[in-house]
């Protein structure tokens, strides 16, 4: 029996919307967005899945990464602009986007 990913992906639902012209940068951001998650959950890269080259191509240089919790989502965001200020802007946030399984996309 295959158990379904989905609850985990439904506790990844406090979103920010990074936007970059620099696809290195990006990197930068995913891996602190698995820093930032508190959670013991699993999979931590469910929150920043669908960041791959095409995704971000396709969203105009924008990627979205999501957090079980707010605190996550604040630690993120201090860290990123610690350590890569003027590398990137936030775009969006959101409390409620779920993250979405790559097999349902």
């Amino acid at each position: 029996m295959v158990r379904s990913t989905m609850n985990y992906h439904l506790q990844f639902r406090y979103s920010v919307t990074c936007f970059t012209k620099d696809y290195a940068v990006v990197h930068c951001l995913r891996a602190l967005c698995e820093w930032a998650e508190k959670a013991k959950y699993p999979h931590k890269m469910i929150g920043w899945g669908h960041t791959k080259k095409a995704d971000w191509q396709k969203k105009n240089c924008c990627i979205t990464l999501r957090f079980t919790d707010q605190h996550c989502r604040q630690a993120f965001l201090d860290k990123a602009a610690d350590l890569l200020p003027g590398r990137w802007n936030e775009s969006a946030q959101n409390d409620n986007d779920p993250a979405i399984p790559t097999r349902n996309r």
